[in-house]
């Protein structure tokens, strides 16, 4: 039978394991555990509700986006998304503006 590595269930597989030093506090290697952390973390935002989005910036603009978060005390991810949501409603806007006045001409 193979051992996975992310399986410490069974520990006469893992008795001759010898390691010097301070004893791990996690049985997992570290890649294991973040794996673990992530899904994790995809678990908590799915039942938030959220989902993900990725996008690639040039470094200046991602600079200047951690000096804004920062200087707002506001993560990274809060300051484009309220970025986003204030673009979205002020385009919102726009186009209730322009049915009104296309609406107007056609009354008139």
């Amino acid at each position: 039978m193979a051992k996975a590595s992310n399986d410490r269930t069974t520990i006469d597989l893992f008795a001759n394991e010898k390691n010097r030093g301070r004893p791990k506090t996690n049985p997992l290697s570290r890649k294991d555990q973040l794996l673990v952390n992530k899904r994790n973390q995809i678990k908590r935002d799915k039942a938030k509700g959220l989902k993900r989005v990725e996008l690639k910036v040039d470094e200046q603009l991602f600079d200047i986006l951690n000096d804004l978060a920062n200087a707002h005390n506001v993560s990274r991810g809060q300051l484009i998304e309220s970025m986003l949501m204030t673009q979205i409603n002020n385009l919102s806007s726009a186009d209730d503006k322009m049915a009104l006045t296309t609406n107007e001409l056609e009354n008139t």
